[in-house]
């Protein structure tokens, strides 16, 4: 879209964040976890650190495929975190995006786990090469 190149006639710098956000909504929908079941149950995921790693440009007109992957989670799902690729339609990485995530209840605005049910759909996000469990301590 034209509202998402900047100056220099290339992705802005936020469009790369935009688009992972969208990826991660559209995963946990896949995972059967819904926007409108989040809000019913008032619970809601936040951010706690979001790292943005530029690769290669992005132009005006490019088609983009973002992946998602879990790279670490706590055994009660609590806390975790997702690396994004975003690679052009011709096959070039050009951005990787990283964020570390939880769990809020919107209503209490406190930190929680996910209820059991959530829970079990979250298990069947997909995992990274890399993924590692945290036990905190």
């Amino acid at each position: 879209m034209w509202s998402q190149i900047d100056a220099n006639m290339h992705l802005r710098h936020s469009a790369y964040a935009d688009f992972a956000a969208q990826a991660r909504l559209a995963l946990l929908e896949k995972a059967g976890m819904s926007a409108r079941q989040f809000v019913i149950m008032h619970i809601g995921p936040i951010l706690f650190r979001e790292e943005l790693i530029y690769l290669r440009e992005v132009n005006a007109n490019d088609t983009l495929r973002v992946t998602c992957e879990m790279t670490k989670c706590r055994p009660d799902g609590s806390r975790w975190s997702i690396r994004h690729e975003i690679y052009r339609k011709d096959g070039t990485k050009s951005a990787v995006v990283n964020v570390d995530g939880a769990w809020i209840d919107t209503q209490q605005r406190k930190l929680v786990a996910l209820p059991d049910d959530l829970m079990e759909k979250f298990k069947a996000i997909p995992r990274s090469a890399d993924f590692t469990e945290v036990v905190p301590g």
